[in-house]
């Protein structure tokens, strides 16, 4: 019974960290999110949600690696960007978490541009690589968000139907 309550205390705090993983690139949000699902699973001894759902699940945090890399690299090569301006996006994007959502929205930018400076010194360029790598970025997290809340809805599908 304790060992159950912990499992769906800790299942939760995996879950909400996860989700939290995918809007700030420090956490690794996919796995923690997995995670999360996994011990929801094994804490009804995988009753409800067996390896078969599990390995869907996995699948799909899998996928969001992916979508989030191609994204990146969409918006990027779309707008022209180098390799150092999504670098530098992604790097911004962390330095921004420490200055709230101002930082959070600019952060990427910045970086982005700061980045493409190195690569190049036209500041127009730099700003439209800027701008791109910047809607990769967000596209990046649009779908894992997609993911993350199809992933939620598979495991409380199985579950509880």
């Amino acid at each position: 019974m304790y060992l159950e309550i912990l499992l769906w205390l800790l299942a939760f705090i995996l879950v909400v960290a996860g989700m939290a993983g995918l809007l700030f690139p420090v956490l690794p949000g996919a796995p923690i999110l997995y995670a999360g699902l996994l011990v929801a699973a094994w804490a009804e001894g995988f009753v409800y949600v067996g390896s078969g759902t599990l390995i869907v699940l996995g699948i799909m945090a899998l996928l969001m690696y992916v979508l989030d890399f191609l994204a990146g690299a969409f918006g990027a090569k779309r707008f022209g960007a180098s390799r150092r301006a999504v670098i530098g996006a992604t790097l911004g994007a962390i330095v921004g978490i420490f200055f709230g959502i101002p930082g959070v929205l600019l952060g990427p930018f910045i970086g982005a541009v700061l980045g493409e400076l190195t690569f190049q010194s036209d500041l127009r360029t730099a700003g439209r690589a800027g701008v791109g790598a910047t809607m990769g970025l967000a596209l990046g997290v649009a779908a894992k968000i997609a993911l993350a809340f199809a992933m939620l809805g598979i495991f409380a599908v199985v579950r509880f139907l």
